[in-house]
């Protein structure tokens, strides 16, 4: 009831800018510039955490970014689902290297990393998946066949991460989550694309990843006797897949991560 009371209000109610305070518009032509203008690029934290796959973001965690993200995650501006989404699928859309012609036609599964339950109960929505399913529906408009695919759950309460240096982060999601029962079954079929809001030590997606992988899906990183022990349920999760990578995409991430790729 919340969540649909709160995209009510969005509609009827005067707005202002997420970004930059603008008065009646929800987004300003300059702060969606912002957003959507750059090409996305690799970012990698330093130190960078094992595991972690290829990420790829939209743009910088600072600025009209920071206000736009934290406006819809804890001000529960809704209406900035749409074009914090259009910024996502433009990431994910680079992390396949183009669109529908890079996938072959198959459906690209977006992964989202969850919150915490007691997060989402606070914030009276969970803003990570409500960007994914925005993201899958600006890919599917603009002709690559998306989904999402939320099958991550947190096995163990973890501490609040801000405050938490890289070490620190590591440590407190290391085990975190897990795919649910039936999960693996889901991950078929398309490439696989870890989707989240931010990254900044790489501390969550390198978790998502290794929980993925526990179920098969991205297998082909195993060797020896670890491919062997996961080659069943390998088979089974990536059924129809010939692309076993797992990939991840996000909206911003820290300037450090964007520093490290001049060099």
């Amino acid at each position: 009831m919340r969540g649909w009371w709160r995209d009510l209000t969005d509609l009827v109610l005067p707005a202002e800018c997420g970004g930059c305070g603008r008065p009646r518009t929800v987004l300003c032509p300059e702060c969606r510039a912002v957003l959507t203008a750059a090409v996305p690029r690799r970012v990698r934290p330093a130190p960078e955490p094992s595991g972690l796959p290829v990420v790829l973001a939209a743009a910088r965690y600072a600025d009209e970014t920071r206000a736009l993200l934290l406006a819809h995650k804890e001000r529960g501006a809704l209406a900035l689902a749409g074009p914090l989404g259009t910024a996502l699928a433009g990431a994910v859309r680079a992390t396949l290297g183009g669109g529908r012609a890079r996938t072959g036609g198959a459906t690209v599964l977006l992964v989202p990393v969850p919150s915490g339950r007691g997060a989402v109960r606070a914030r009276g929505h969970d803003p990570t998946r409500r960007i994914a399913l925005a993201a899958a529906g600006e890919l599917r408009r603009t002709g690559t066949p998306a989904r999402v695919v939320a099958v991550l759950r947190q096995r163990r309460p973890v501490a609040d991460q801000s405050g938490l240096d890289a070490r620190q982060r590591r440590a407190n999601l290391s085990g975190a989550l897990g795919v649910a029962a039936a999960g693996a079954g889901l991950l078929g079929g398309g490439p696989v694309v870890l989707v989240d809001d931010l990254m900044t030590t790489g501390a969550s997606l390198a978790e998502a990843a290794r929980a993925l992988r526990a179920v098969g899906v991205g297998a082909a990183v195993y060797e020896g006797a670890d491919r062997e022990r996961t080659g069943e349920r390998m088979a089974a999760a990536m059924e129809g897949n010939t692309d076993h990578t797992i990939r991840a995409a996000v909206i911003a991430a820290s300037p450090d991560s964007l520093e490290i790729n001049r060099n």
